[in-house]
């Protein structure tokens, strides 16, 4: 792609990310390019080509599964250019289509570390604003004035903090030093980018230490609202302990190449709000525990997709494994064995683990319970099924009975004479 580009009378880069990470010594996630060539220019050269993003004008290069990213250099972006870039009363760009140079187009990239160019033409890396510095450094710097730059996209401060915890660099002071003041301003980005955003702060193996800098510079709460009110209310509560044992459990299952969902994240980190929703529904309205708590959930997740938009495919399936917690509380005994057939049930299993190492008392009495069952073999939990089955009709034996009143006689009519 670069040779033909460049064959074509264009310049073309490898630039950012992958020539940071080869640098590094780490295995590149993918490969961005940038020329001097229009989206419309590249399109033509390239029939696998298809145009992309309306902020940001991109050209995507289809190779079978594989997709490169090919920008066009980015210039600076004035008062008069009304068509090509616009920005809102508090400096975020809504769109910017602005072409320059090389030279502002490094000017235009966030961080240090990333305004790196591979040179194809005589393979020399260029580096700009002291990119390879900061990078043997081990120092996160951002490229110009840093409010201004957080302002333009507030997503930067939350890349700061994933380039921190990923490469294992610290965040230099002067970048540092605004983010806690313009936190809020996350609030105001598109629920949809935010989704993206979340899945790479969290399912990448570094989600304990990406939540504990969040919370550091208040980045946290702006994401997850519900979570974060219960959290200052108790910074020890079950909220909090929830957080930091789903964090520990997510980066544990990358460490072990084993599957994550955002199904089950959402549904953990939400339990504790959706508990607290469903106990203000009861006392509102006066429905059951199990009606209130299904009211609730629509409530929680729909709070939620306001600053986070998650996708049905996972919202709804976090719904199902909300809703077997209380089946999974009232079903130990011979019902468990129609439990475990639920398609649901090894995520909502999960969860009760969580939360018996959270909470005390009998809800880890019960995912004692169900921990035994599930581990033991067939005959096993046969005997496990029965001996609980005999407890509960023991408890139930043993309960004062009330006493059954007598129906009246019922009245029968003299005999006609």
């Amino acid at each position: 792609m670069l040779y033909r580009l460049n064959k074509s009378g264009y310049k073309a880069y490898l630039v950012g990310g992958g020539v940071r990470d080869i640098l590094l010594g780490l295995q590149p996630k993918d490969f961005d390019v940038v020329t001097n060539a229009t989206p419309e220019d590249i399109k033509k050269l390239f029939r696998n080509c298809r145009l992309v993003g309306r902020r940001f004008r991109l050209a995507h290069i289809v190779f079978g599964r594989d997709v490169i990213e090919v920008a066009t250099f980015r210039g600076h972006h004035s008062e008069t250019d009304d068509k090509v870039s616009k920005s809102n009363a508090e400096g975020r760009l809504l769109r910017d289509n602005v072409y320059g140079e090389i030279d502002e187009d490094a000017e235009r990239r966030d961080f240090t570390i990333n305004a790196l160019y591979y040179d194809i033409s005589d393979y020399s890396i260029r580096s700009y604003g002291g990119g390879i510095s900061d990078l043997n450094a081990r120092t996160i710097k951002l490229i110009g004035d840093p409010e201004t730059r957080y302002r333009e996209d507030p997503v930067r401060m939350l890349r700061a903090v994933r380039f921190a915890t990923k490469l294992d660099m610290q965040i230099d002071a002067t970048t540092a030093e605004p983010i806690k003041t313009l936190a809020p301003l996350l609030s105001d980005i598109p629920a949809a980018r935010m989704y993206e955003e979340v899945l790479k702060l969290f399912f990448a193996g570094k989600a304990e230490e990406n939540y504990q800098m969040m919370q550091h510079f208040g980045l946290f709460a702006p994401l997850f609202p519900q979570v974060s009110a219960l959290i200052s209310e108790s910074p020890k509560g079950h909220a909090a302990k929830m957080l930091q044992a789903v964090m520990r459990n997510t980066d544990l299952r990358v460490s072990q190449d084993k599957p994550v969902t955002p199904a089950f994240f959402y549904a953990a980190i939400l339990w504790y709000p959706l508990k607290q929703r469903a106990d203000d529904i009861a006392i509102e309205s006066g429905l059951t525990l199990y009606d209130a708590h299904v009211a609730a959930m629509g409530d929680v997740m729909e709070q939620q997709c306001r600053t986070i938009s998650i996708p049905r495919r996972f919202s709804t399936p976090a719904k199902d494994i909300w809703q077997l917690q209380l089946r999974l509380e009232r079903s130990q005994g011979t019902r468990a064995f129609k439990m475990i057939e639920n398609p649901k049930f090894r995520a909502a299993y999960d969860l009760l683990l969580l939360r018996g190492e959270v909470e005390s008392g009998n809800i880890a009495k019960i995912a004692d319970w169900w921990k035994s069952f599930v581990e033991a073999d067939e005959t096993e939990r046969g005997e496990i099924a029965k001996s609980s089955s005999k407890g509960s009709n023991s408890r139930n034996r043993n309960a004062p009975q009330r006493k059954r009143r007598r129906k009246p006689a019922a009245k029968t009519k003299p005999a006609a004479e």
